[in-house]
């Protein structure tokens, strides 16, 4: 590509661009190591040679700038490569959620308009079944881990890392103007098809450098900061791993991938590459925190920040009794995602363990940028009184600007210049922001509020019970009563029981804990919480399952 010739005098207008992420990665990193499970590693210098390989493979399949990729992959270095390369060359990098069903998955390619699939070969049997219905795709490449392309009904048009060997280690990225998309996902509602967030190169460099100063400059229980080894244990395709990635690779950490993920292997992976920071939801950290190995082997060196949904206290304490160095953090896929963070103001650093312990689950203080505000429904601000309740709303830079290709659905995530997320929460006097429902969670029981997080918060609390949700329940005297779903801890299932637990709740509205209005009647005891795409413990299913 031509270079720009510059007159005297005339300066370089530099741009916000993932490139220059990769281009300072590679200078702090040099020969660090980036791990994919027990299979694969190398440095800094050979990624960034792949990341060039695999631009020049991508343009010799037609790509060109604007094009949307897709990529069905697990959390790879192939993964990461594409979060280089694909924005990096221009076009738009459409990170595909595999547990979606088949229905949404053609809904999000054909709306994101991909015109190249890049896939795993486990996710070969999903793309048979849907490739019919994929209007736009006109390519597909396939990653395998030995090399070898299983027999398939698919047009293949290549595999991965041939196609890496054989394209020049060398291409002329150029400098995009910092407004150009880089990427695109798909998130689930409650209802309708799934809406597309996108994010351009300036949004994510500064949410990169917002992310760093949040994590590495505050004192925050799970500081991230050059020395550390990083693990992701969110998909790569949901938010972009939280944006962890670009920061990671920016501060040249040693990086380690595991695939798919599995508790025994996540384990190992954590003890044998020595992994010092990870981010997850709770789903994953009870997943772990619960496996017998954990409590034969030493965590104190790992650092865990929880987003995605609310940490239970229960949780974070069973966690820390570990060892583990555990935090919270909020964000939404519209917030791309960092919001707040549950660090610590200097003046609590002498607090004892149990107080700080109530701070590191809170939802947090807004990030270095980021403003937001409570609201009523008539739009007017509430006090930052820790008491008055209402939607919280948002601004920052790298926020989205609207639904991809979805007017309707963007009008009501921005009015009067604020995102709203459609979560009710309140702030304290110290500028510390707590969730305590999503507004469509929120429990209306006889005219008065009941959070439905404040309630299973102190439910997990319950020596018995391992895992908590609280739905609201239609009601014909009081509107909606609260039900709460326990999974029992193995060794108490089938000898927990409800009049144990009315007694228990009923000691809790004694305390002052949860309002005696709101003390739920009725329990259900399962063996498992039906989860989202991400993870999360799925109310839709649950209300239906329950709502009788």
């Amino acid at each position: 590509m031509g270079k720009k010739v510059y007159r005297p005098g005339e300066s370089y207008q530099y741009p916000l661009i993932i490139k220059k992420i990769l281009s300072t990665g590679v200078i702090y990193g040099q020969n660090q190591e980036i791990v994919y499970r027990d299979k694969f590693r190398y440095k800094y210098q050979d990624m960034n040679k792949r990341v060039h390989r695999l631009a020049n493979g991508l343009a010799s399949l037609g790509v060109k700038k604007g094009d949307v990729i897709g990529i069905f992959d697990y959390d790879s270095h192939r993964s990461l490569e594409c979060f280089f390369a694909i924005p990096m060359m221009g076009a738009v990098m459409h990170t595909l959620n595999y547990r979606l069903t088949p229905e949404q998955i053609i809904y999000t390619i054909n709306h994101g308009g991909d015109s190249v699939i890049l896939v795993h070969t486990d996710f070969l049997p999903l793309l048979e079944a849907i490739r019919e219905h994929l209007k736009t795709v006109k390519k597909i490449i396939v990653m395998t881990e030995d090399g070898k392309v299983p027999e398939t009904k698919l047009t293949i048009d290549g595999e991965y890392d041939s196609l890496l060997k054989e394209s020049a280690t060398y291409y002329d990225f150029p400098d995009l103007d910092e407004n150009t998309q880089a990427t695109l996902f798909y998130t689930t509602g409650t209802t309708g098809d799934p809406k597309g967030v996108h994010f351009t190169h300036r949004q994510l460099v500064l949410h990169t450098l917002i992310l760093g100063v949040t994590v590495g400059c505050y004192d925050m229980k799970g500081g991230f900061r050059s020395g550390d080894v990083y693990m992701p244990l969110t998909p790569m395709f949901h938010v972009h791993a939280w944006g962890v990635p670009y920061l990671a690779t920016m501060l040249g950490v040693k990086q380690v991938y595991p695939g798919r993920y599995e508790p025994e292997m996540l384990l190992k992976l954590i003890l044998t590459e020595k992994v010092t920071f990870s981010h997850c939801i709770p789903t994953i950290i009870h997943m772990l925190v619960t496996n017998p190995v954990a409590k034969k082997v030493d965590l104190s060196k790992w650092k865990v920040v929880i987003g995605g949904a609310a940490l239970p206290r229960a949780l974070a304490k069973a966690a820390m009794e570990l060892g583990i160095h555990i935090s919270s953090a909020f964000g939404m896929s519209e917030t791309c995602p960092l919001a707040t963070a549950a660090n610590l103001k200097s003046s609590m650093l002498g607090l004892d363990e149990e107080k700080k312990l109530d701070i590191y689950i809170k939802t947090g203080l807004p990030a270095p940028l980021v403003e937001v505000e409570i609201v009523d429904p008539s739009g007017k601000f509430l006090p930052h009184d820790g008491k008055s309740t209402g939607e919280l709303v948002m601004r920052a830079p790298w926020l989205t600007q609207s639904y991809y290709k979805d007017p309707e659905k963007t009008a009501s995530l921005w009015q009067d210049g604020w995102l709203h997320g459609g979560d009710v929460a309140y702030i304290d006097p110290d500028g510390y922001v707590q969730l305590t429902d999503r507004l469509k969670d929120v429990i209306k029981t006889g005219g008065e509020w009941v959070s439905s997080l404040d309630m299973e918060n102190q439910v997990s609390h319950h020596p018995a019970v391992s895992e908590a949700a609280v739905i609201g329940i239609p009601d014909a005297k009081w509107g909606e009563r609260p039900l709460v779903i326990i999974v029992p801890r193995p060794e108490f299932k089938g000898k927990l029981t409800i009049d144990e637990m009315k007694l228990y709740m009923k000691k809790l509205a004694d305390e002052g804990k949860i309002p005696k209005y709101g003390i739920p009647e009725r329990y259900e005891f399962v063996d498992a919480m039906p989860r989202t795409s991400v993870g999360k413990v799925n109310k839709i299913e649950l209300r239906k399952t329950f709502k009788g």
